[in-house]
């Protein structure tokens, strides 16, 4: 049965596909291994020990604040009261992370969100 030309050309992809597979597989190993030998050196370079130590040292601090209210927990939904405790934490880690921290505050904690942050994050007391 005769193929078309794209039905071709489809299998001439395909089977150039198959043929680099070792070298694509060859090339994300190199990758890997530049990157390690980069975090390696870079961690041999910096005898102060921990990069995060290092990290903070450098930070200045902003006078922004940013504060979110929970007020209105009790509108919500208990799917969307655990998105929110998710993005409060991701706030606070981007945060404590940053070169230029804000003031992060949180304000009308109580209810539905408190609840659930004491069930499954128990160090959110700590943030204070």
């Amino acid at each position: 049965e005769p193929m078309s030309k794209r039905q071709r050309k489809k299998l001439l992809k395909q089977k150039q596909w198959e043929e680099q597979k070792d070298l694509r597989r060859q090339k994300r190993k190199e990758k890997r291994q530049k990157r390690k030998l980069e975090r390696q050196s870079k961690l041999d370079f910096n005898n102060e020990g921990n990069d995060r130590k290092r990290m903070r040292k450098e930070v200045v601090p902003s006078t922004l604040r940013l504060i979110v209210d929970c007020s209105f927990d009790d509108l919500m939904v208990l799917k969307d009261v655990k998105k929110l405790h998710k993005q409060i934490q991701r706030c606070y880690a981007e945060n404590r992370k940053a070169f230029h921290p804000v003031q992060f505050y949180l304000t009308s904690h109580g209810g539905q969100l408190k609840n659930n942050m004491n069930e499954n994050d128990k160090g959110w007391v700590n943030w204070k």
